[in-house]
C-alpha cells in the first residue's frame, strides 16, 4: 500500500520550484531570475564580465536549498540553474545560463558540477553547445562522498563538500585568477575532500510520501541527497557513537572512497544540516566531531555549522572535511568575504578546540553558603537536619517515580517535560545530600535548595521553585517553629505571584499551595499539632489539585491551549500534591 503524501506548504507540485525561486529573488539582494528559465543570476553580471573575471555556474535539482541558488553572489557563484525537485536541470536552461554569464566574457566560465549522471550529462552537453558558439567554457566535477566503500573514486557522489568548492573557486575568480588556475585548484582540492551523511528520518518529495523507510530504532549511514537510502542501516545510538561511526567510516582503510586524514593534518570542517535537524543536535554533533578529530591529532582550523546542502526536510547531518594546503590558498578562500545568501557570515577560525570559556573572577565578599546572616545560630542541630534529610530524600524519590505521570499531564497543557524537570531537580538535590551537603542553618538549606532548583531544573518550573525557596529562606532564620514554616510558605507563594503574574484560581501550582497554606495558617491560630494539621493541609492541597481539571487556565503555557484539551489536573499542581504527600509520609513514618 502506497504511503500518503507528506504535508507541505505549497500550492501545486508542478509550480513549487518556480514559486520558490520567485520568493528567493524577492528576499535576496543582488540576484535576479533569468527570464524564461529556472536560473538565478547576479544582478551585476555585466560588470563582472567587463572586469575580466571568470564567471562561475553550478546547479542541479531543487530541494537542496540553499544549494545551489543560495550561493550566488560576489565571491561565490555567478549563477545557478535549478531543476525540478531532485531532477537535473534541462540542457536548454544550462545553456541559457552559460550564455547569460559567458557572452562578452574574455575570461571564460567554469561549470562546477556535482557528480550525478544527469547533472554531468546535461551540463556536459550544454558546455559542448556553448563551446560550439565560441564561448570559453570548462567544467569540473565534484565528488566528495566517502560512504561508498566498494565504489571507485570516480563514482563518488557530489555532496555538501561541493559548497567548499564554490567558495574556493569564487574567491579565486574574485581575485582575478584565470580559468585554468581555478579549475586546477578545485580539482586538487577535490582530492582532499570527503563527506559522509547520516539520516534519522527520510524526506519526501512534494506530492509523495517518504522516499524510504527506517525502523523506530534505525538510522541510515551514507545516504544520498535525492532521497536515496543509506549504504548501511545501523541501530540508533547517542551522538558521540554516531559521529564516531561516521568519521571512522570516512577514514577506514577498507573504504575505496576514504579521505585519508592523519595526525597533524590541518582541516576545515563543515557540519551540514540535511534539512530537518534541530540546532541543539547540530551543535552537539559539531562538538563530537571536534572531539573526535582532536583525539586523532587532526587540527580543525575552520569550522562551519549550519544549512548548506539539504535533502528537503530530511532529519540528519553530513560531515565534510577539507584538508588545507600548505600555501594557504584554501583557508584564505574560505575566509574571503562573499555576498552569497547561503554562506554563513561568521565561523570559528584558528586552532579550534572544545572548552572555550570565560572564567569570572571570584568575589571574596560573596557569601557562597547562601546564609541570611541575620541569626546568631550558625549550625543546624543534627537531629533537625536528619529529620529534614529524611523528608527531602522521600520527596525526591517520589518525584522521580512520578516523572512519566507528570510528563503525560503536561503533554496536553504544556511542552510535556514537567516530570523530567522535577526529576532533574530531585536527582540533583539527592546527589547534594549524598555528597555530604550540610547547611549551616535551616535558612541556608532553603537557599541551597533554591540554587539547585534554578540550576538543575531550568525553565519556568526551576525559576518558580527557585523564587519560592529563596523567599522562604528569609522566614526560616534562627530555629524556625511551626508558625515560621507557615510564614515561609506564604512568602514563597507571594514571590511566585509577583514574578509569575499568576494567582490562586489560575490553574497553577498556587492552587494546592494556597489550599495547604489556609489550612496550616488556621492550625497555627488554633495551636494545633503540626503533623495533624499538615495531614489536613495535604488533603486540602490534593482536592485543590483535582479541582484544576475543571479550571480555565489563566497563566503559564496552558492558557494558550484549547480549553477542550484541559480535562485533567494541572501538572504543576499535581507535582505540589505529590511532594506534599511524600513529606507527610516521611514525617509520619520516620526511618
Amino acid at each position: 500500500m502506497a504511503s500518503l503524501p507528506t504535508k507541505k506548504l505549497i500550492n501545486k507540485v508542478d509550480s513549487c520550484v518556480d514559486e520558490a525561486l520567485d520568493g528567493l529573488v524577492a528576499v535576496t539582494p543582488g540576484v535576479l531570475k533569468l527570464a524564461g528559465h529556472r536560473v538565478i543570476i547576479r544582478d551585476d553580471i555585466q560588470a563582472v564580465k567587463e572586469s575580466g573575471k571568470v564567471t562561475l555556474l553550478s546547479g542541479g535539482g531543487s530541494g537542496h536549498e540553499p544549494a545551489h541558488v543560495g550561493f550566488v553572489g560576489r565571491g561565490m557563484l555567478s549563477g545557478a540553474v535549478a531543476g525540478s525537485v531532485f531532477a537535473s536541470p534541462p540542457t536548454s536552461a544550462i545553456l541559457a545560463a552559460i550564455q547569460a554569464v559567458g557572452r562578452g566574457s574574455k575570461a571564460g566560465t567554469l561549470l562546477v558540477v556535482t557528480n550525478y549522471t544527469g547533472d554531468c550529462i546535461n551540463f556536459g552537453v550544454a558546455m559542448e553547445r556553448a563551446q560550439a558558439e565560441g564561448l570559453l567554457v570548462d567544467m569540473v566535477v565534484v565528488g566528495d562522498d566517502s560512504a561508498l566503500s566498494d565504489q571507485n573514486l570516480s563514482d563518488r557522489r557530489g555532496l555538501s563538500g561541493t559548497i567548499f568548492m564554490y567558495k574556493l573557486a569564487g574567491a579565486m575568480a574574485e581575485n582575478g585568477k584565470s580559468l585554468p588556475e581555478i579549475k586546477t585548484a578545485v580539482e586538487a582540492a577535490c582530492a582532499s575532500l570527503g563527506t559522509v551523511g547520516l539520516c534519522l528520518y527520510p524526506c519526501s518529495v512534494p506530492g509523495a510520501g517518504p522516499s524510504f523507510t527506517l525502523g523506530p530504532d534505525e538510522i541510515g549511514l551514507g545516504l544520498g541527497i535525492h532521497g536515496e537510502a543509506g549504504v548501511k542501516t545501523l541501530q540508533m545510538s547517542n551522538a558521540q557513537t554516531v559521529v564516531t561511526t561516521m568519521l571512522d567510516h570516512m577514514r577506514a582503510a577498507s573504504n575505496n572512497c576514504r579521505l585519508d586524514v592523519q595526525k597533524g593534518d590541518e582541516v576545515a570542517l563543515m557540519v551540514n544540516n540535511l534539512g530537518g535537524t534541530s540546532n541543539i543536535e547540530m551543535c552537539i554533533v559539531a562538538r563530537e566531531a571536534l572531539s573526535y578529530l582532536d583525539k586523532q591529532g587532526v587540527k580543525v582550523q575552520r569550522l562551519f555549522c549550519g544549512i548548506f546542502m539539504t535533502s528537503l526536510e530530511m532529519a540528519g547531518v553530513s560531515l565534510t572535511i577539507l584538508r588545507l594546503d600548505q600555501d594557504g590558498l584554501r583557508v584564505s578562500s574560505l575566509d574571503q568575504m562573499t555576498t552569497a545568501r547561503g554562506w554563513p557570515r561568521a565561523s570559528r577560525q584558528g586552532g579550534i578546540t572544545l572548552g572555550l570559556e570565560l572564567q569570572l573572577p571570584e568575589d571574596p565578599t560573596l557569601d557562597t553558603n547562601l546564609n541570611s546572616g541575620s541569626d546568631e545560630k550558625t549550625t543546624i542541630d543534627k537531629d533537625t537536619f536528619s529529620q529534614l534529610q529524611t523528608i527531602l530524600v522521600a520527596v525526591c524519590d517520589r518525584l522521580v517515580e512520578n516523572e512519566q505521570l507528570l510528563n503525560d499531564l503536561d503533554t496536553s497543557s504544556g511542552d510535556g517535560d514537567c516530570g523530567s524537570t522535577m526529576r532533574r531537580g530531585a536527582q540533583e538535590m539527592k546527589l547534594w545530600l549524598e555528597k555530604g551537603g550540610e547547611p549551616r542553618s535551616v535558612s541556608d538549606l532553603a537557599g541551597q535548595m533554591s540554587r539547585i532548583a534554578e540550576q538543575a531544573m531550568g525553565g519556568s518550573s526551576g525559576a518558580f521553585y527557585g523564587l519560592f525557596l529563596l523567599a522562604a529562606q528569609r522566614a526560616l532564620v534562627g530555629d524556625p517553629g511551626f508558625a515560621e514554616w507557615v510564614s515561609a510558605l506564604k512568602q514563597g507563594m507571594d514571590s511566585i505571584k509577583k514574578h509569575g503574574k499568576a494567582d490562586v484560581g489560575d490553574r497553577t501550582m498556587l492552587d494546592p499551595l494556597d489550599a495547604a497554606y489556609r489550612t496550616l495558617s488556621k492550625g497555627v491560630s488554633e495551636n494545633r499539632n503540626p503533623v495533624d494539621c499538615f495531614s489536613d493541609a495535604v488533603i486540602a492541597a490534593e482536592q485543590a489539585t483535582e479541582a484544576t481539571a475543571k479550571m480555565a487556565a489563566r497563566a503559564g503555557r496552558a492558557r494558550y491551549v484549547n480549553p477542550d484539551q484541559l480535562g485533567r489536573p494541572d501538572p504543576g499542581a499535581t507535582a505540589v500534591s505529590i511532594w506534599l504527600r511524600a513529606a507527610l509520609r516521611a514525617m509520619q513514618n520516620p526511618m
